[in-house]
């Protein structure tokens, strides 16, 4: 992205990670170190920002968080349940200098 948009350095890179993406925040900032050491991104940081998982019941039609709930509802104990979000990876900026 900064070559196509002749930018000399990025400044910060924004992730949205959703909370049940399977990616494990402190993982990632250690590969982001890593990597960023040896390109374009020298001296840049990854700020992440976390997307709520938020579960919906087909049954009752209420909305409640995934990660405390898992797939049973809480509001009436059915399983007839899916992910609205929360598993998201998402770019969400890229601040240059």
């Amino acid at each position: 992205v900064a070559k196509q948009n002749d930018v000399s350095r990025i400044r910060r890179v924004t992730l949205q990670l959703g909370e049940v993406s399977g990616v494990v925040e402190s993982y990632l900032q250690d590969c982001w170190r890593w990597a960023a050491a040896k390109s374009e991104l020298f001296g840049a940081v990854l700020t992440v920002e976390t997307i709520p998982a938020v579960t919906v019941c087909e049954d009752c039609g209420q909305q409640y968080p995934t990660v405390q709930f898992g797939r049973t509802c809480p509001h009436c104990g059915s399983e007839k349940t899916w992910l609205k979000q929360g598993s998201e990876i998402n770019l969400k900026e890229i601040e240059a200098i």
